[in-house]
């Protein structure tokens, strides 16, 4: 991981940092997600997101927009998108590991901007995910984990 990103790595909402699971390497919140700081618009930071994804020759599969969702239905919600992405060569590894992880796949991305209007991204730590389907440890969830990690960091650089 790298070290800027180690630094931007928080918990989103609000529980305490310092839980690690086995494989896992820094900080997690309690449900394995990770949350980094963006320093573009809501709009840019999801485009930056499906460049980086696209450019590491990953499918983006689906995009959810929460905000627009709330508004047919005449209610408000901040600005919050789920980008869905992945490919087999790098879910498989994880399902052979542990078959139920394929609950969580594709992987995906949060975009959202908080009461602040601090716009974040997160995602789940794919060596959470690995402990959480009861895996003892998986080198494939490393390998997607280095690979999310520069997808992030990519997205949020200025």
């Amino acid at each position: 991981m790298s070290s800027l990103l180690a630094t931007l790595v928080l918990l989103a909402g609000c529980g305490a940092l310092g839980q690690s699971y086995p494989g896992t390497q820094g900080a997690y919140g309690p449900h394995g997600m990770v949350s980094v700081k963006s320093s573009h618009s809501q709009a840019e930071t999801v485009s930056r997101l499906e460049t980086q994804v696209r450019q590491r020759n990953l499918n983006v599969t689906a995009r959810i927009d929460h905000a627009a969702a709330a508004q047919r239905i005449g209610q408000t919600l901040r600005p919050n998108e789920v980008v869905i992405f992945g490919n087999p060569q790098a879910g498989t590894p994880l399902m052979q590991c542990a078959p139920t992880v394929g609950i969580d796949l594709p992987m995906k991305a949060l975009i959202w901007t908080d009461a602040d209007g601090q716009v974040w991204l997160g995602y789940n730590d794919p060596a959470w995910l690995i402990h959480r389907h009861g895996a003892p440890e998986c080198p494939a969830a490393d390998n997607v984990r280095k690979v999310l990690a520069a997808i992030v960091e990519a997205t949020v650089a200025r």
